[in-house]
């Protein structure tokens, strides 16, 4: 750290030094003392100047015999030294930055170097590869020295503005105050006016949108009403009933759609303005023989209208490329992808459950990486650029595996939990939410240290011990996707509103894996239909999209929602396969 405080005026030159005048340098031990004497040597070591009687020292001590002594004449000012503040230790360990992977173009520390870079063909020392050039630090300084010049302009630019905001504004106060004193009189005049033929607008106006308002909310209860009785239908009732509520609420349903779409669409609006006229007369004219304006007193409908709702733009899917899922070299089995992610360079992350392992796929499926695991992986999340989490069903725990640029795979930790774990994917930046095994509490909250807790739903009471649920989460909106295999059936639950959307459909049979797709749509894999279907944050079945594999299994989509990939669950027919993601007009 550069030297500065009580020492600095003392063991340096005056202030009222005279130009040319080489300042005298004191003695900092004998300074302590409070003793003025020229400094003979400075020892680097000790970060001291020192006359010759208390450099003597090092003669005298063996620890000090090392320390390197310079004529104090020789050195212009004290040497400074750069304080790190932390920079040069290493984050997770703890250790000093000493060794940097031109691999993976990383600091890391002895610890990091051993464990994680054991496969990087260059990991050199700092000082060797510091040694060779210094134009990144220049290039470093000129690229913060220009953003801090830029930056100093937007300051100066938004001061001006600012200065002249304010006087823009004073200026348009002082004309109003200026017509003001010209013309007080009339607009007192001019208020009274305005005011009496406004009450009468406003007492009309009011009258007619109270009326409005309150057959609207009678519809609305009404809505509501009819709502509970089909989510209660389509929960508990058997299908018979659930067909005669079906035809018996449809006229009712119709009429209060129509009903409300009706006054949206002849929602009328009040407006009221006034114009003044491009010459004003002055008084003493009254005001009943002259107003100086046009006032406007308008209630119609607007030139345009906007839906209530935004229209959910429907999924197209165009496959981009297919490879079999054969047994191959030293699979046990044949495979079985019970888990799929991206990664956030585009790289796609499959366990496979029968050979228990993890793999790592290109854009052009091909197989690149590739890490056995000791247990039967049930799912697979990705939690950061390198970093992904694995399920197990038969271990009361969750992995978490890196996943380097260079496709090499290695074990970070495991978190130890206390139920079994199916399907998994990110709720926010610090939890996932997991689907269970065998418990009735069939979707948990688990942070990434292991943390457990429960959301506040009351699932359907289901047979826990049947593999029948996958589930998703939208973070956008707070949203939680279950699907119901047996029940042929998707849930959307909204966590913050504390409701749900059952969704049935003839297009949705044995509904297993769920993503989120393009405007936070849902895309659910139809096992017996063999298709995608594609179904709105809100509930509605948008589209299905046929598949050419049968039984579609496991699906996920990249992190900028452009690619899915999808794989199925057929006996020697299983397929991997990516498609590209547009929006239709």
């Amino acid at each position: 750290m550069a030297e500065g405080g009580e020492n600095s005026s003392v063991n340096n030159s005056s202030s009222d030094a005279v130009p040319g005048r080489i300042g005298q340098l004191l003695c900092h031990p004998c300074s302590r003392k409070d003793l003025q004497t020229t400094a003979d040597v400075f020892c680097s070591e000790c970060d001291e100047f020192q006359c010759n009687e208390c450099s003597k020292a090092h003669t005298v001590y063996a620890f000090m015999k090392n320390h390197k002594l310079v004529n104090a004449t020789k050195v212009k000012s004290k040497p400074t030294s750069f304080d790190m503040k932390g920079m040069d230790i290493c984050e997770k360990h703890g250790k000093l930055l000493e060794f940097f992977c031109e691999d993976e173009n990383q600091l890391c520390c002895s610890t990091c170097a051993i464990l994680n870079h054991r496969s990087c063909r260059s990991v050199v020392e700092v000082p060797s590869i510091a040694g060779k050039s210094r134009t990144p630090g220049s290039l470093l300084k000129r690229q913060l020295e220009e953003a801090q010049s830029i930056g100093r302009k937007i300051v100066n630019q938004i001061e001006s503005s600012k200065e002249q905001l304010s006087l823009d504004i004073k200026a348009i106060f002082s004309e109003i105050k200026r017509m003001r004193n010209d013309m007080n009189k009339l607009f007192d005049d001019l208020e009274v006016y305005v005011t009496r033929e406004t009450d009468v607008f406003q007492a009309e106006v009011m009258n007619k949108l109270t009326n409005k308002q309150f057959n609207c909310e009678k519809n609305i209860a009404d809505i509501t009403k009819s709502l509970e009785v089909v989510d209660t239908a389509l929960q508990n009732g058997t299908p018979s009933q659930q067909f005669i509520v079906s035809q018996k609420m449809k006229k009712q349903a119709d009429e209060l759609h129509r009903d409300v779409d009706n006054d949206y669409h002849n929602l009328e609006i009040a407006t009221v303005s006034f114009e003044f006229d491009e010459t004003i007369i002055l008084p003493p004219l009254p005001i009943s023989d002259y107003v100086p304006g046009k006032l406007t007193l308008n209630y119609a409908l607007p030139k345009t209208k906007k839906s209530v709702a935004p229209v959910d733009p429907i999924v197209k899917l165009t496959k981009i490329i297919s490879i079999d899922l054969k047994q191959t070299g030293d699979d046990v089995e044949e495979p079985i992808y019970k888990g799929l992610d991206f990664l956030p360079d585009g790289r796609l992350v499959a366990v496979d459950y029968n050979n228990k392992k993890c793999l790592i796929y290109n854009e052009k499926l091909e197989k690149v990486g590739s890490f056995q695991l000791s247990y039967l992986p049930r799912s697979v999340a990705t939690v950061s650029e390198d970093e992904v989490a694995i399920t197990s069903g038969g271990k009361y725990q969750i992995d978490f595996l890196r996943v380097s640029k260079s496709n090499d795979i290695t074990f970070i930790r495991a978190c130890k939990v206390s139920t079994k774990y199916e399907s998994i994917c990110l709720k926010d930046e610090e939890h996932f939410a997991i689907g269970t095994i065998d418990d009735a509490r069939l979707v948990r909250i688990v942070s990434l240290l292991g943390e457990e807790k429960d959301f506040s739903i009351n699932f359907p009471n289901k047979d826990c011990s049947l593999p029948a649920f996958m589930c998703s989460y939208i973070m956008n909106t707070d949203k939680l996707i279950l699907t119901d295999r047996h029940e042929h059936t998707v849930y959307i639950y909204d966590i913050a509103a504390n409701t749900k959307v059952v969704v049935k459909d003839n297009k949705i049979k044995e509904p297993l894996d769920v993503a989120v797709g393009p405007s936070d749509c849902i895309l659910v894999c139809s096992n017996e239909t063999h298709s995608i279907v594609q179904i709105s944050s809100t509930g509605q079945v948008l589209s299905s999209y046929k598949l050419d594999l049968y039984y579609p299994y496991r699906v996920c989509i990249s992190k900028d929602k452009s690619i899915i990939a999808v794989t199925n669950k057929c006996i020697s027919r299983k397929k991997l396969q990516l498609f590209k993601v547009t929006c239709a007009e």
